[in-house]
């Protein structure tokens, strides 16, 4: 990931312990780029470890972390107990190196800044970028350039609030981290007081749905674009130029992705983990099949089940088979009474008569699915943890059938 601006973290030396996850990767790639000499820790591999390895970036792979003297220690979120700076401060210095653009919001910023990024890379603006996600189409995760430094902001742990870019991005606005929020009320106060102190800011919600035929589809997408349009716009890119590269851009990994067929039946992943997320994932699968939609879901955080399990089984109750596994705990450990069977009982609760599966491991889920799926029907993996390998286990059942074959 070659650069010519220089190396302003020239002699430093930093150790990523969650080298791993989505952000930590992405920030090793760039700190790397920038000159760092950078290593990691993870407690397993993932397919972000790939591009990081190619980087020459040594990664250890271990059952407990790893943290050797001489080194910057960072520490990942889902590690609070090694000590070391919050990936957030990383985050934040590197955003102060650059002209940035920084995406926010509850729905939609994985999306809206690899859009972002894509454009301004098909214009010929060569940025840098941290994505939270895999977009083929750049290559990786994280890239260095010498045009504008396009990141997300999360909310979650209110560290958007020390990141200090030139245009700031609010996708839109809702309750999604119960153990960091007490209201919606308390979310929108957090990001009115980061927008007071950024020179250029983008609000979705004072935004319509673009009106470019996409390549990557659903009503959320035109929303997604909208707001792309519009930070590009304060960017100083054109907007007919913005509207043509965006109808290029093919999408996220996770966020509807196509992972495979057989049997004549589609299967989806997405990431998917609240109830807005999964009511714009099903409106999708609707309008992409004749069939039916079955879905495999796996609840992320007991705090999240907790406060949303009526929400999440009224959203997964308009599908026409649903199995529901047990809670991806991530960070959180577990809580009194709170597992998967909640959301559960909601969708029992919201379409009385349905019978959906209380699959706890993911591979009960995944068999499941595709013992119900036939031909003209579409499958959907949806959850922010590791539901997405089950897609491959739903395509692996669905071509043992020895009637098609998967791609």
């Amino acid at each position: 990931m070659p650069t010519t601006l220089g190396a302003p973290l020239d002699g430093r030396r930093i150790w990523l312990v969650g080298i791993g996850g989505a952000g930590l990767s992405a920030y090793g790639l760039l700190a790397h780029a920038w000159g760092a000499e950078v290593g990691g820790w993870d407690r397993n591999e993932t397919p972000y470890l790939a591009p990081v390895r190619q980087a020459g970036i040594e990664v250890r792979i271990s059952p407990e972390p790893e943290v050797p003297g001489g080194w910057e220690i960072v520490v990942s979120s889902a590690y609070p107990g090694v000590a070391g700076r919050p990936r957030a401060e990383l985050l934040a210095e590197l955003v102060s190196l650059r002209p940035s653009i920084v995406v926010a919001g509850a729905h939609g910023k994985t999306t809206t800044a690899a859009m972002i990024a894509f454009v301004l890379r098909e214009m010929g603006h060569d940025p840098s970028w941290i994505v939270g996600g895999e977009v083929p189409q750049l290559g990786a995760n994280a890239g260095a350039g010498e045009g504008w430094l396009v990141v997300e902001g999360d909310e979650s742990d209110r560290s958007v609030a020390s990141l200090r870019p030139r245009i700031a991005v609010v996708t839109n606005v809702d309750l999604d981290h119960h153990a960091t929020f007490g209201s919606r009320a308390e979310v929108e106060e957090l990001f009115e007081r980061w927008l007071a102190d950024v020179p250029e800011v983008v609000r979705g919600s004072e935004l319509e749905p673009v009106d470019v035929r996409l390549a990557v589809p659903g009503e959320h997408n035109r929303r997604n674009a909208a707001v792309a349009l519009a930070a590009l716009e304060l960017a100083g890119v054109p907007p007919a130029d913005v509207r043509a590269a965006l109808a290029r851009f093919e999408g996220v990994g996770r966020r509807f992705e196509l992972v495979g067929e057989a049997d004549g039946i589609r299967v989806y992943d997405d990431y998917a983990h609240n109830p807005p997320k999964l009511a714009a994932a099903l409106e999708t699968a609707r309008a992409q099949t004749e069939g039916r939609v079955l879905v495999l879901f796996q609840p992320h955080l007991y705090s999240r089940t907790r406060h949303l399990a009526r929400e999440l089984g009224r959203e997964l109750a308009a599908a026409d088979a649903v199995a529901v596994t047990e809670v991806y705990r991530a960070r959180e450990q577990p809580i009194d009474g709170v597992s998967g069977k909640l959301v559960v009982d909601a969708i029992c609760d919201t379409r009385p008569g349905f019978a959906p599966g209380w699959t706890p491991r993911l591979e009960d889920g995944a068999r499941f699915v595709a013992r119900r799926a036939r031909a003209g029907d579409l499958v959907l993996t949806a959850g922010a943890g590791d539901v997405d390998r089950a897609a491959r286990l739903i395509l692996a059942e669905l071509g043992a059938r020895g009637t098609g074959s998967s791609s």
